[in-house]
């Protein structure tokens, strides 16, 4: 799948997270000190923000990329916990949005504090993060990451149009995750490069890695949601079409599937619920469109793969090479 040595692909999840750990360590540290109000509620959802686990993927990517660009500093741990708190934000809100009582197999905040709350607190943790973002002081680092919430704000009202919308097309489909999830990936990943000093075209292909590695994750994230389960990935099975949303395996699908099959896809996207759903999904699965959507996330990690040789070789490259083939092959 890629052109990084052989030897180097026995590196797995785990091997990439040891070798994070340290730099994890400390942003870990900084994420609790930071998340810290006067206000207990806060407090309350933070702590249960926290203990919901997650990888802290894209603050890990961040700290690899700087490591991978030499840099031997320690603000790239400031760095990684905004890119954390604008993330764990956008998941505040989306919970809400699509009235989710369900995240990483636990109760979503606001199925156990309320909408308001939720809401509220994920403003909190965007304004928080811009007030590490001016602690740095860096105007190139503020410009990428204003652009990035705006962009990211931007993708959550693209989807909400797209909710219920039979007729989105691929193209549309790639729009919203570009927006709502890949440019968070890159943004993690070129600031690494600017805070390793690296060459401009060096800096641009860590941020194409994390764009393509964003593409890929989205879309084996939504091909996983007509494979897995809440004990696997966290949510239902297809809970993405009882919500109305369009996802790759879906769109690619309704192409290729009989008429009646098309049109029961077409009736479960635009009045959402779990009607039909056995049905569907098996139409899903015997079309084809499955296969073809993991096509696309391969071919997305394969250009991530790509960007990455400009870079000089390391242990952290490889890394983010590894990550790169997690994103697909992964199974929650």
């Amino acid at each position: 799948m890629s052109s990084v040595p052989a030897a180097r692909q026995a590196l797995d999840f785990s091997s990439v997270r040891d070798l994070a750990a340290a730099d994890m360590a400390q942003v870990d540290a900084l994420i609790r000190a930071r998340l810290s109000s006067d206000v207990v509620l806060i407090n309350q959802i933070a702590d249960h923000i926290i203990a919901s686990g997650g990888k802290r993927l894209r603050p890990m990517l961040h700290t690899l990329a700087a490591r991978a660009a030499g840099y031997t500093g320690d603000n790239h741990a400031k760095l990684a916990a905004i890119i954390e708190f604008i993330h764990t934000s956008t998941l505040l809100h989306d919970d809400v949005v699509d009235e989710s009582d369900l995240r990483r197999g636990r109760k979503t905040a606001n199925a156990l504090w309320g909408n308001a709350a939720s809401v509220l607190v994920g403003d909190f943790l965007y304004s928080r993060s811009f007030q590490l973002m001016v602690e740095l002081d860096d105007m190139r680092i503020m410009r990428i990451l204003a652009d990035t919430t705006n962009t990211i704000a931007e993708g959550e009202v693209l989807q909400l149009l797209n909710i219920g919308n039979a007729d989105v097309t691929e193209q549309a489909y790639l729009a919203v995750i570009e927006r709502k999830t890949a440019v968070l990936f890159a943004a993690a990943t070129e600031l690494g490069g600017l805070l390793g000093g690296l060459p401009a075209t060096e800096v641009a292909a860590l941020r194409t890695y994390g764009m393509e590695l964003g593409y890929a994750f989205q879309i084996a994230d939504d091909l996983l949601d007509y494979l897995s389960d809440a004990g696997t990935l966290g949510k239902n099975i297809g809970d993405d079409l009882a919500e109305g949303k369009p996802t790759l395996p879906l769109i690619f699908a309704a192409e290729r599937a009989s008429e009646e099959d098309r049109q029961s896809m077409r009736r479960a996207i635009e009045q959402g619920g779990l009607e039909s759903l056995e049905p569907i999904i098996e139409a899903i699965r015997k079309s084809g469109a499955l296969e073809l959507t993991r096509e696309r996330a391969l071919a997305h990690a394969d250009a991530a793969l790509a960007a990455l040789q400009v870079l000089p070789p390391s242990e952290w490259r490889d890394a983010l090479a590894t990550l790169a083939r997690y994103s697909v092959d992964r199974s929650f």
